[in-house]
């Protein structure tokens, strides 16, 4: 073999193998820091945890709070945001935005255990916030909620968001959420919903289809508000005097 052809098998092998330790830190601290926290997680663990040198927290991630922050987006797939442009297209009928929406949002749930590791990671943020709670409420809560709240105005006839439009949009996006934070009682009492990545993807079509009746219903209800009132008949015939 050629001096070049080892070369190339020599640079390649220690991406690859990095690449599998910082997946393997990626994991860990997941597990770890929904069980625990941010504060009670040491890096010394995640590392033992990871089978990795501590060294390689600060070579992937930059540092605790730097893998921290990795931890709310890589294993889902991303963080919210960065497919909010995907369904805010201004040209983009409302039933395809809704659909791309749910079909984002559901996909994560094929990962099975990662999923219910990264709602307990969140919830625990809620609960006990560190620096990283604003960022996600900007990103993962407020854009997209702002981004769904404009699809509907631009069905509605809106030019902005008025309180029932905020409404209906934590309607819409709370059959997505329900999903997950239910994932338990899900597989409890119907564990077929969600057992198999088709049946996942059929969760993204019926929510779609629940979300656009939502919808109607929102303007069949404005629609009849706004028709004005019937005027009575005025009677007929003379006056006695």
């Amino acid at each position: 073999m050629s001096a070049p052809a080892l070369q190339a098998i020599s640079a390649r092998a220690p991406r690859s193998d990095g690449l599998e330790a910082r997946q393997r830190l990626l994991y860990a601290a997941l597990a770890l820091f929904a069980a625990n926290g941010y504060a009670k997680t040491s890096t010394r663990e995640i590392a033992r945890a990871a089978d990795v040198n501590i060294s390689a927290i600060s070579y992937y991630f930059g540092d605790k709070a730097g893998l921290y922050a990795a931890t709310f987006g890589e294993p889902m797939g991303g963080n919210a945001g960065d497919f909010v442009s995907l369904y805010d297209a201004p040209d983009l009928p409302m039933e395809e935005a809704l659909r791309i929406f749910f079909t984002r949002m559901v996909e994560p749930l094929k990962q099975g255990e990662i999923v219910r590791q990264c709602i307990q990671l969140h919830m625990r943020e809620m609960l006990e916030p560190t620096s990283q709670w604003a960022k996600e409420f900007e990103r993962d809560i407020k854009a997209p909620h702002i981004a769904i709240a404009g699809v509907l105005c631009r069905r509605l006839g809106l030019a902005r968001p008025d309180d029932d439009v905020h409404r209906l949009t934590f309607a819409i996006t709370g059959l997505a959420v329900q999903l997950f934070v239910s994932q338990d009682l899900v597989d409890a009492i119907r564990p077929s919903l969600l057992n198999t990545p088709k049946n996942v993807d059929t969760w993204a079509q019926r929510l779609t289809g629940y979300a656009v009746a939502l919808v109607e219903a929102e303007a069949l209800r404005r629609k009849a508000i706004a028709k004005p009132a019937a005027v009575p008949a005025a009677r007929s015939g003379r006056k006695k005097t």
